[in-house]
């Protein structure tokens, strides 16, 4: 019986293009470490090479690890000291700033507090390339916070990452359920959807639409986010 609710964050809840995102995150990043001496094109390719690092990683170490193995890799030992460094920018304001990306103001408050009034377990199943307090701070631009989910993946506890199902299954060890009682909502046909290789059936919404490799997408589940909403009100009361 299905009975958990796993929610992919950027694209998803937070309905914004990953691209707007990035363009305002990296610049503000850019801005705040380029007083320290670190030279913009040098420290953007290090943190994408840092960010390919997680999405292969083997499950040997967290992904923080690798994250960061190969960050220190590209800019000396002298960048394991930005580790504060870049906590403290993901809570302050400049990271905080990147909210412009958002397409609308939103608060997912009420959906998922109806989805807990009727017993569901909910999981932040967002692609863990970042750390805890950047979840934290994207969370806040839709009303959220990590507490109004029973599980939240981030780099620093996860050791696989989308689309590698393994994330899924890593998921389901975690919280202890079986893929049949999980349902995966996202907006990435491939990153996302890749919950299906796990056995976790799948929503993809539409609205905000991530598929660079142009994916066919009638064989998923699929619908804006308005009827995502329906398709969940419709959901029965969780017999416990």
């Amino acid at each position: 019986m299905l009975d958990t609710i796993l929610f992919d964050l950027d694209g998803t809840l937070a309905p914004f293009m990953q691209d707007d995102f990035v363009r305002l995150y990296f610049k503000a990043l850019v801005r705040r470490l380029a007083p320290m001496g670190y030279d913009g094109e040098k420290l953007l390719a290090a943190l994408w090479r840092g960010v390919d690092a997680m999405v292969a990683n083997d499950g040997t170490h967290t992904n923080r690890q690798v994250f960061w193995e190969s960050f220190v890799a590209d800019l000396g030992v002298a960048a394991l000291a930005l580790e504060g460094d870049l906590n403290d920018f993901y809570g302050g304001p400049d990271f905080d700033a990147a909210r412009a990306c958002l397409h609308e103001e939103v608060d997912r408050r009420p959906l998922i507090s109806a989805l807990r009034e009727k017993g569901y377990s909910l999981v932040l199943a967002t692609n863990p390339i970042f750390p805890a307090v950047a979840v934290e701070t994207r969370l806040h631009w839709i009303g959220l916070t990590g507490e109004d989910f029973d599980y939240v993946t981030t780099y620093e506890n996860s050791r696989h990452s989308k689309p590698n199902p393994d994330y899924f299954r890593d998921i389901l060890a975690h919280i202890g359920k079986a893929p049949e009682e999980c349902l995966m909502v996202g907006n990435n046909p491939v990153d996302d959807m890749a919950a299906l290789e796990a056995g976790i059936r799948a929503y993809l919404v539409t609205d905000c639409l991530e598929n660079p490799t142009g994916r066919p997408i009638d064989g998923y589940t699929h619908g804006f986010f308005r009827d995502l909403e329906a398709y969940l009100a419709a959901l029965p009361v969780v017999e416990r």
